[in-house]
C-alpha cells in the first residue's frame, strides 16, 4: 500500500475550475541550497500559499499553514517551503535513503512540463532534506520512483515547523524548444502525516473528475530557457569476489578469485527533444537484495521489479497496457544502448542490449516453467506512441530476442482513449513470432518448429467520486510468447467485470472512507473448457492511525490435472501507524487451496505481518513474513512453509547507510501423503550486509558481502553454498 497513497494524491491533482497562470521571476542573485530562506533572491519571488486541505478533508481550509516561493535563474527552479506546524516536536522526519520517505512529512511540486495532461516530474523532500523524486505517466495510471535526478535539496526543523529549500538544474528535466515564454503545468503539495495524513495544495480537487494532470494550474516564465543537451559520462569499477557450489556439502566452495571490470556509462542530449544512453562494459548488476517472496505451492512465476538503473531511466515509454516489456529477463547484458525522446505529441523510445544468458518463461493454461538457454542473444526493443485528445495516446511497440537457433519477435498496436472525464477505453493487440532449440522444446513440450501466437486485451474504465466500473476481456492463444516481457499464462481467455461504491466521509466522521467493491471473472482456454471462474466481494475502511482495513470472501471453481476444484475463502487484510515511525500491517486467510503437487483440494491458512520502525532519526527495523499451513481435507499435513525478510538499516546522513538484511525460506513436508518422492525439510538462508554513500544518483560507492546456506534431507545441517564480496565505484562527470 505504500505507493497508492501518492499516486491517489498526485493524479488527483487540481479541480478543472482552477485556471490561474502564475508568474515565475527570474533572478541573477544567488542562493544558497541550505534550508535557511535568507539570500536577497527570495524577495523577488513569487509567493504561494498551500490552504486547501484534500484528503482526507473534501477541499476544506488547510488545517497548517504552508507558503511556498517560486524563482528561477535560467538553469534552474528554485523553490523554497515554509511548512508551520503548531507541534514541531510530532513532525516525521527520519534520514532515509532515496525514494523511501513515504510515511514522512514531504513538500514538493509537481510539473508537466509540455503542459499536455500526460506526463509528469515529481520532486519532493523532508524536513532533513532527503529526496522523493518521480514520473507519473496520467495516461496509464502509473506512478514510478524509477526517475532519479541529479538535484538539491536541503531541510531544517524549526520552532515554528520547518523548511526546504530545492534546486532543480533544467538540465535534468525534458521540455519543448520554444522561443520567448513557456507554460508548465505546476501544483505544490504538502503531506502532513498525523492521526491521518492531510494532503494539503495549491489548488482544490473534484472528486468526480477521473482525470489527474489534465486539471493542474499553470505557471509561465522561463523564458530564454534551453533544453539540455549535456553530456554526462559515468565510469565505474567493479571488483567481485564469488565462490560457489552446485553440490553444497559434497563439493567446496570454488571460485576464479577477485574479478575487476571497468565500465561507462554515457548519457548524451542529442537534441533537445532526445537523449542517448550507452553502457560499455558496463556494471548491470543491482545491489539490493530482493524482497523474499515464498515459493512453494505456486502454479505461476513470482515477479520481481527492475532496480537497474540503465532500464529505469524513461522506463514508463516503453509501457503498454500488457506488460510486453519487461527489463529483468535481460540477465546478463554485456553492452547496452538506448534512445529516448518526446516531441509534441509523439513519444518514442528504443533499446538494444547483448545479453549473455537467455532466460525463457514458458506461459501454459495451468501454470508456468522455465529455463535457460547457455547462449548470448541480441535484445531490441522498440516504442512509439501518439498522444491525442485529453491524455489519449496511441500506440506500436515491437520487440526481438535473437540467438543461435531461437527467436522471439512481437509486435502490436496499443490504445488509451479517454472519452471524456470519466470514461476511458484501453486497448492492445500484439501477435509473435517464436522458434526454440530442438533440445529447449523437447526438454520443455514446446512446438518442434516456428510457431506464432497473439495477444490481446480490451477494457473500459468509469470513475467518479461515489463510483468505479470497469470491464475486461483478455486472450492469449496457446502460441504466444512475450520474452522481452512478463505474461505468464498462454491459451487461455478471460472476461472480467468488477465495480465499487465509495462513501467519503466529513471532517467529524470517524471513517475517511467506505468502499464496498466485487469482481466476477471467467477463463476459458482455447478450446473452451472452464479453466477458472471467480466471484470476490471485498469492503474496505480508511480512518484514523492511517489505517486502513479490508475483508474479502471469495467462491473460485479452478481447473487442475483435468479435475474442476471448488475453492472458498475468506481474508482479512490491515494496517495502520499507531505512533510516528512505527508501522504494522497483518493478512490472514482461511480458504480452500489446490495441492498442485498432488492434484487434490486442501485447507490452506496464511498469515503475513509486516513491522517496519523507525526507531530513531537513523535506525530503522523492518520485518516482513508469510506463514503458510496446508492440509488435507482430512486434516492430515501437506506441508508448513515459511519466509522471513528482516532488514536492520543504520543511516548515517542522506547520503549514506549501512544495512544488514537476512532472509530465510523453511519449508516441512510430510512425504507420506506426497506422490512423488519430495524432502521432509528444506531450508534456504541468505544474508547481505551493505554499505552505500551516494552523492548523486550516478556518483556512487557501494561495498558488500552476501552468502546463502541451504539445508535437506541430505545434508547435517546448513551449508554455505555461495558466498561474494563486491564493491562498486561509480563517478557522474559532465565535460
Amino acid at each position: 500500500m505504500r505507493l497508492s497513497f501518492l499516486i491517489c494524491a498526485t493524479l488527483v491533482a487540481s479541480a478543472t475550475a482552477w485556471s490561474d497562470v502564475v508568474s515565475l521571476p527570474k533572478t541573477t542573485d544567488k542562493i544558497r541550497i541550505d534550508g535557511v530562506i535568507d539570500e536577497a533572491a527570495w524577495q523577488s519571488a513569487t509567493r504561494l500559499s498551500l490552504d486547501v486541505e484534500t484528503r482526507p478533508g473534501e477541499n476544506i481550509p488547510a488545517r497548517v499553514q504552508t507558503t511556498a516561493l517560486l524563482i528561477e535563474d535560467g538553469n534552474s527552479l528554485y523553490v523554497a517551503f515554509d511548512a508551520r506546524d503548531p507541534d514541531p516536536a510530532a513532525i516525521r522526519a527520519f534520514f532515509r535513503d532515496r525514494d523511501s520517505v513515504f510515511n514522512n512529512d514531504l513538500v514538493g511540486v509537481v510539473l508537466d512540463t509540455y503542459n499536455d495532461g500526460r506526463r509528469s516530474f515529481e520532486l519532493f523532500s523532508n524536513p532533513l532534506g532527503v529526496q522523493l523524486d518521480l514520473t507519473n505517466d496520467d495516461v496509464r495510471k502509473n506512478e514510478d520512483t524509477a526517475w532519479d535526478a541529479i538535484w538539491d535539496s536541503a531541510g531544517k526543523i524549526t520552532d515554528q515547523g520547518y523548511v526546504v529549500e530545492m534546486r532543480i538544474p533544467f538540465s535534468q528535466l525534458s521540455f519543448p524548444l520554444t522561443d520567448g515564454e513557456q507554460t508548465w503545468g505546476f501544483n505544490l503539495l504538502r503531506f502532513y502525516p498525523r492521526a491521518d495524513t492531510l494532503r494539503l495544495a495549491r489548488s482544490p480537487v473534484d472528486r468526480e473528475l477521473g482525470c489527474g494532470l489534465c486539471q493542474i494550474g499553470e505557471i509561465r516564465g522561463f523564458a530564454g530557457v534551453r533544453p539540455s543537451r549535456n553530456l554526462q559520462v559515468v565510469p565505474t569499477l567493479t571488483a567481485t569476489n564469488n565462490e560457489i557450489t552446485d553440490e553444497p556439502g559434497v563439493v567446496p566452495l570454488d571460485g576464479s578469485g577477485t574479478e575487476a571490470e571497468v565500465g561507462v556509462s554515457i548519457r548524451w542530449g542529442i537534441t533537445p527533444d532526445t537523449t542517448a544512453n550507452f553502457a560499455i562494459n558496463p556494471d548491470f548488476s543491482q545491489v539490493e537484495a530482493d524482497a523474499a517472496q515464498l515459493d512453494v505451492n505456486n502454479q505461476f512465476a513470482l515477479f520481481f521489479p527492475e532496480r537497474r538503473p540503465f532500464f529505469l531511466e524513461n522506463a514508463d515509454y516503453f509501457s503498454t497496457p500488457l506488460r510486453a516489456v519487461f527489463t529483468r529477463t535481460i540477465a546478463d547484458p554485456s553492452v547496452g544502448a538506448k534512445v529516448t525522446g518526446k516531441r509534441g505529441d509523439h513519444t518514442y523510445g528504443l533499446f538494444a542490449a547483448e545479453d549473455d544468458v537467455t532466460n525463457l518463461l514458458f506461459p501454459g493454461a495451468q501454470g508456468s516453467s522455465s529455463d535457460v538457454l547457455e547462449r548470448s542473444n541480441q535484445a531490441l526493443v522498440g516504442r512509439y506512441s501518439r498522444g491525442f485528445g485529453d491524455a489519449s495516446s496511441v500506440g506500436v511497440l515491437w520487440t526481438s530476442r535473437d540467438a543461435s537457433d531461437y527467436h522471439n519477435r512481437v509486435a502490436g498496436l496499443d490504445l488509451n482513449w479517454r472519452i471524456t472525464e470519466q470514461h476511458e477505453v484501453l486497448g492492445q493487440y500484439l501477435f509473435s513470432d517464436t522458434a526454440y532449440p530442438t533440445e529447449i522444446a523437447v526438454e520443455n513440450d514446446q512446438p518442434l518448429d516456428s510457431f506464432t501466437g497473439h495477444a490481446a486485451v480490451a477494457g473500459y474504465n468509469y470513475r467518479s467520486r461515489d463510483w468505479s466500473f470497469y470491464a475486461r476481456h483478455r486472450d492469449f492463444s496457446s502460441g504466444f510468447r512475450a520474452d522481452s516481457g512478463f505474461i505468464t499464462r498462454a491459451d487461455a481467455e478471460t472476461q472480467i467485470a468488477g465495480g465499487a461504491r465509495r462513501w467519503i466521509g466529513d471532517q467529524d466522521d470517524w471513517y475517511n472512507q467506505l468502499e464496498v467493491s466485487g469482481d466476477w471473472d471467467i477463463t476459458h482456454d482455447e478450446d473452451g473448457q472452464l479453466l477458472e471462474r471467480e466471484v470476490e466481494l471485498e469492503f474496505g475502511i480508511s480512518a484514523t492511525l492511517q489505517s486502513e482495513f479490508e475483508v474479502e470472501v471469495f467462491t473460485r471453481d479452478r481447473l487442475f490435472e483435468d479435475i474442476l476444484f471448488e475453492e472458498k475463502g475468506f481474508e482479512l487484510e490491515g494496517e495502520f501507524t499507531p505512533v510516528s515511525g512505527f508501522k504494522a500491517g497483518l493478512s490472514l486467510q482461511w480458504s480452500d487451496q489446490i495441492d498442485f503437487a498432488n492434484a487434490r483440494l486442501g485447507e490452506q491458512f496464511r498469515i503475513d505481518p509486516s513491522v517496519t520502525w523507525n526507531v530513531n532519526r537513523h535506525l530503522l527495523l523492518s520485518f516482513d513474513a508469510s506463514f503458510v499451513a496446508l492440509d488435507t481435507t482430512g486434516g492430515e499435513q501437506i506441508f508448513d512453509a515459511a519466509v522471513y525478510d528482516f532488514r536492520a538499516t543504520w543511516q548515517f546522513n542522506r547520503r549514506s547507510f549501512l544495512r544488514l538484511t537476512t532472509q530465510m525460506q523453511d519449508v516441512e513436508r510430510n512425504p507420506d501423503v506426497y506422490r512423488d518422492e519430495v524432502d521432509r525439510r528444506s531450508r534456504d538462508v541468505g544474508a547481505q550486509l551493505l554499505y552505500s554513500w551516494t552523492l548523486n544518483p550516478q556518483t556512487v560507492f557501494f561495498l558488500g558481502y552476501s552468502d546463502s546456506r541451504v539445508d535437506d534431507d541430505d545434508l547435517e545441517r546448513l551449508t554455505t553454498d555461495d558466498r561474494t564480496w563486491f564493491m562498486k565505484i561509480g563517478y557522474a562527470w559532465e565535460p
